[in-house]
């Protein structure tokens, strides 16, 4: 018996970020990502996802309230924009921006624009970092829409954000609520200072995160990180982003995985493929629901 296939050809736009005299250019960054979209809707993607942050530097390496002037409303002249964008070349955009909700409360929102440039749902990003060069709690409060895939015209997308690929509970609720994929813009580097040994460990500790949700939902996983280094507003050591951007399908294996340098990373996702993994890994049939009680609680004492 032959067994169906339902592919969809994805693009990872891992970039550079424009920085001018230390501060991100939201119009430069915003047309080198309509060329690369152009490039990769040209070799044929549906579904092209972008890293995290993109419209700029990844400005949480400090607390600074002049930061939040770079946020915007959604929807807003971002939005506008690359929802022309993705009707333009008839793909589904996934982009990453500092929303202003209100005065005093910012979100790291995720936006998915449908291929007819309508906007088919938003993600707030819900666990937030604060380690250093990664101050993100001084801007985005949590995200408080829940774990919610968003439907698009290529499939039901399980959007999650950076810090979230950490947390198994985000990407299984996703997978509960019928996600077909898994997707993380993404904003991860090294601190210049580590030595190459430890820069290696938390490389390959990102990367497994990854292939575990891969594996224990049995659905693909899409990380787009950036890349370059960008320096620090304190005089630190600033960041190297390591990009290594990828593309996994459901047993973790990978079908496309970047390097250091700004990358159209193309791959070819086989959604059924999901199907046919479960029926031999049953994950979710096996799951013991009524003995998951305690991890509602922050700690077992």
């Amino acid at each position: 018996m032959s067994k169906p296939t339902r592919t969809l050809p994805v693009a990872l736009i891992q970039e550079r970020a424009v920085i001018d005299r230390g501060e991100g250019n939201a119009d430069a960054n915003l047309t080198v990502i309509e060329q690369r979209v152009a490039e990769a809707a040209k070799q044929g993607a549906k579904l092209v996802l972008l890293q995290e942050l993109h419209n700029g530097a990844y400005f949480c390496q400090h607390e600074s309230v002049d930061e939040f002037d770079r946020a915007e409303p959604i929807p807003g002249p971002s939005t506008e924009r690359l929802g022309k964008l993705a009707k333009q070349h008839g793909v589904v955009l996934v982009s990453s921006l500092f929303e202003r909700r209100a005065a005093g409360l910012y979100h790291n929102t995720a936006v998915v624009f449908d291929a007819d440039g309508s906007t088919a749902g938003k993600y707030r990003k819900m666990h937030i970092p604060d380690d250093p060069g990664f101050q993100e709690k001084f801007y985005f409060t949590p995200g408080d829409m829940g774990f919610e895939p968003i439907d698009t015209s290529v499939g039901r997308l399980g959007v999650l954000v950076c810090w979230d690929q950490w947390y198994p509970e985000g990407a299984r609720l996703m997978a509960l609520a019928g996600a077909e994929l898994l997707l993380y813009p993404t904003a991860i580097g090294w601190d210049p200072d580590d030595d190459q040994a430890e820069k290696g460990r938390q490389r390959d500790a990102w990367i497994l995160s990854h292939r575990g949700h891969a594996v224990a939902n049995g659905l693909p996983v899409l990380s787009c990180n950036r890349v370059g280094h960008e320096p620090s507003p304190l005089d630190a050591s600033g960041i190297d982003f390591w990009g290594s951007s990828h593309v996994l399908g459901p047993q973790g294996e990978f079908l496309a995985d970047a390097g250091g340098e700004p990358e159209i990373l193309m791959a070819e996702v086989d959604l059924q493929r999901s199907e046919h993994v479960r029926r031999i890994w049953p994950f979710l049939r096996d799951r013991r629901i009524d003995a998951y009680g305690d991890l509602l609680k922050r700690y077992r004492d």
